[in-house]
């Protein structure tokens, strides 16, 4: 018999834990194939749609799908509508890929009402216009993206005004790449329109987002420079004297850097972050002589501009050497307080290049894709500046001009208030004085 301590009660001895039996969940059987049930994540996804659009339209595709390259910034819903084009895609649409493009565009201004198309506006014709026509007519896109540009993906650059014209635009689209694409377009376009360069870009890519700077020049007559006492009948054979150039360049260099330029355009308030603009490069260089008289040509680089704004720039320089006003004017046009400044015409105005350092660096050099530079094109663009764009500037400047008209409007303006706030001023004197008037003519009626 055993000692007490030995012994244990029942109640003492402890119980064994029954272990659970996991119960093991059943795999969901999936209504895909059997290929498109091993990938994972947003891959997955993106199968299962392309199988249930290819179901619905009676045709099941296996084929597995392409991963998008990272960086180009397309976002699932971007991804959904590929696949739905895919497999919209007729036979004769398959026979040309579509891509995404960039056009190199040089254009002349005059006659057109700007770059940006009009929807709806037929009468006032645009460059876009001419590009879209030619687009269809060769074949590059369908019909209906004539209509709805934004069906191709398309986005320009730089939006120029009227009359501006351009040496190195660039548009980003989508488009069929048939065979001969420049060589098409540009027998459906006008001689003063041409597509000068074409490369491939990334599927992401958006010429006016993509774009870091833009650099414009300005063609003028010197004439532009002298005393506002000078006589312009005598233009031709004004010419400009060195030290006056220097002034013109002293002037120019103090718009380098970050202002607030609200009173360089329309409908900006002054407290408005959007009228804030970096400026890195404005000259002018040296005077030349073109049909008889002196020409001098301005060239401006900044990282993005306003409506007007470049206008507006040489306008106030202008003004300030002629004498018409003070070179403090600068300074005060960029602060709170609203300023009238004279705006030069827009004729000599053009569009030189745009820059696109960022993607360079980043998929210049992957082996895929090209640099957005456009060198070998270079012999082109300044054989078809020196044809179209040259010879308009200085023959409708000699012809009109519109350098010297504009001219005899700067004693108009006081660079103190807006111009419409001195219309508004003279309509209210001239309201008030006919308001006396006729309360006179009451009294004397009465009396």
């Amino acid at each position: 018999m055993q000692p007490k301590s030995w012994t244990r009660s029942a109640k003492q001895i402890p119980k064994k834990k029954k272990k659970k039996k996991k119960k093991k969940k059943k795999k969901k059987e999936s209504s895909l194939p059997e290929s498109h049930t091993k990938k994972k994540g947003w891959l997955y996804k993106c199968a299962g749609i392309r199988w249930i659009m290819s179901k619905e339209s009676g045709n099941v595709q296996n084929k597995p799908v392409k991963r998008v390259e990272e960086g180009n910034g397309e976002s699932g819903e971007h991804i959904r509508k590929k696949l739905k084009s895919d497999v919209e895609q007729t036979g004769d649409e398959r026979k040309h890929p579509k891509r995404k493009v960039v056009l190199l565009l040089a254009y002349s201004g005059k006659g057109y009402y700007g770059m940006q198309r009009n929807a709806g506006s037929s009468q006032f014709k645009t460059i876009e216009d001419e590009l879209v026509t030619a687009l269809i007519k060769s074949g590059c896109i369908p019909d209906n993206h004539g209509d709805d540009m934004k069906k191709m993906s398309f986005q320009r650059c730089a939006r120029t005004d009227k009359g501006v014209s351009a040496a190195g635009q660039v548009v980003s689209l989508k488009l069929w790449m048939i065979e001969d694409i420049k060589e098409k377009l540009n027998s459906n376009l006008p001689p003063q329109i041409r597509v000068l360069g074409l490369k491939r870009v990334t599927g992401g890519f958006n010429s006016k987002n993509s774009c870091d700077a833009r650099t414009y020049s300005y063609m003028l007559p010197t004439v532009a420079f002298a005393p506002k006492d000078y006589s312009t009948e005598n233009s031709i054979a004004f010419r400009l004297e060195p030290e006056t150039l220097q002034r013109v360049n002293c002037l120019f260099g103090s718009y380098k850097g970050t202002h607030n330029f609200h009173n360089f355009t329309s409908q900006k308030a002054a407290r408005d972050p959007s009228a804030r603009r970096y400026i890195t490069e404005m000259t002018c260089g040296e005077p030349f002589v073109r049909g008889g008289a002196e020409f001098a040509e301005i060239t401006v680089r900044g990282q993005s501009f306003m409506m007007h704004q470049i206008r507006k720039m040489i306008g106030l320089v202008i003004a300030v050497v002629k004498g018409y006003s003070g070179d403090e004017v600068l300074k005060r046009s960029w602060g709170e307080e609203k300023v009238d400044v004279p705006k030069a015409p827009g004729l000599g105005l053009v569009l030189e290049k745009v820059h696109f350092d960022r993607y360079n660096k980043r998929f210049g050099g992957d082996g895929l894709h090209e640099c957005l530079e456009w060198t070998e094109e270079e012999q082109a663009i300044l054989a078809f500046k020196e044809e179209h764009i040259y010879p308009s500037i200085v023959e409708t400047e000699c012809q009109e001009g519109s350098m010297a008209s504009w001219m005899a409007t700067l004693p108009i303006h006081d660079f103190k208030a807006t111009a419409k706030g001195a219309q508004d001023k003279d309509r209210g004197q001239v309201g008030e004085s006919n308001r006396i008037i006729f309360a006179s003519s009451i009294v004397c009626f009465f009396f």
